[in-house]
């Protein structure tokens, strides 16, 4: 046993309020503000409309947390904040806390998780309408989190260039659009509810490309796909569902390819242990809390399920440095 076992436990437990810290540092444009040059807890309060006293309690709990750093001259970002959450930097991710940290998601994984275990899942995103605006808010706070992943997926999934992708679950749209960026003659079909693919048909316009985005509207598991596509793209949407979900959407993926065409999977995939790595691990116990039937996949049983929809043994490249991974698979 270790010696103080209850400062780790607590630490667990005041989880939620590492998260408050960071939201609030970042609706304040605390690490924008550092940024900028402005260092110590007063001028940071004139600048950011706070009470000195909450600053200075902010910043330093930031400084334990590893995103600030303090010395005589005052705060200044640790090397991720200046990258991911100063928002003058071109990677700056700051929004994702308008979804993931929203108040409507942090009830949904704090409204009755000993329930949800018990049942194997929890109504949670199942139940919130298709025209919700938090659907659209996770569509503009998370594209900047996904651009990297996208254009990752698109430089290893480009070869031969499609010319016809199909963009399931599309969002942001920016895993087909930057298939689109890539690739001038690629034509892109983004599928999702109508009100949040509008937000993918701005993206789209803001590439440059609004006459090569085309959208269908509605559920995946029902509206027609049309056919012909070179890649169908699905990426972070299997773990919302059971296996026999997952299969018969691959189905639908693999009936809607031109000869030769391939499926594109981008997913959060643990290891066979399922405990390594830990995002990917921890990520099956965010679905147990958020939706009804949906877990992480190992590598294998997304093979098992890719070879029932009549697809052939999948490549299965990490996303380094992120914690994603991209399977693709051919139909057979």
């Amino acid at each position: 046993m270790t010696a103080s076992p209850g400062n780790f436990i607590d630490r667990v437990f005041f989880g939620y309020q590492n998260t408050a810290t960071l939201k609030a540092a970042l609706e304040l444009d605390v690490f924008t503000a550092i940024g900028k040059g402005v260092l110590d807890a007063d001028a940071l309060a004139a600048k950011c409309d706070a009470a000195p006293r909450g600053i200075a309690a902010m910043c330093d709990s930031l400084v334990v947390m590893g995103f600030l750093t303090k010395s005589s001259a005052g705060y200044a970002l640790a090397e991720d904040a200046a990258v991911f959450l100063d928002r003058a930097s071109p990677a700056c991710i700051a929004s994702i806390h308008e979804f993931l940290a929203a108040p409507e998601f942090v009830e949904l994984v704090f409204r009755d998780p000993a329930g949800a275990v018990r049942r194997g899942g929890s109504e949670g995103l199942a139940n919130v309408a298709p025209d919700n605006p938090i659907w659209i808010r996770f569509a503009r706070a998370m594209g900047p989190f996904m651009a990297p992943d996208a254009k990752m997926v698109a430089e290893h999934a480009g070869d031969p260039a499609p010319k016809k992708v199909l963009d399931i679950a599309a969002s942001h749209g920016l895993y087909g659009i930057a298939f689109g960026r890539r690739f001038p003659e690629c034509h892109v079909t983004g599928l999702d509810w109508g009100a949040v693919i509008a937000v993918a048909r701005e993206n789209a316009a803001a590439a440059g490309m609004p006459d090569r985005y085309n959208t269908i509207v509605g559920s995946a598991f029902e509206v027609p796909w049309g056919d012909g596509y070179d890649l169908v793209l699905v990426p972070n949407f299997l773990h919302h569902f059971d296996r026999a979900a997952c299969t018969g959407l691959l189905r639908r993926a693999r009936a809607a390819l031109a000869p030769g065409g391939r499926v594109a999977i981008v997913e959060w995939i643990p290891n066979e242990d399922r405990v390594s790595p830990p995002v990917p691990a921890l990520f099956a116990m965010t679905m147990v809390l958020t939706t009804p039937k949906g877990t992480t996949y190992t590598a294998v049983e997304l093979a098992a399920m890719l070879a029932d929809a009549e697809f052939g043994t999948p490549t299965v490249i990490p996303l380094i440095p992120t914690p994603l991974t991209l399977v693709l698979s051919r139909g057979v």
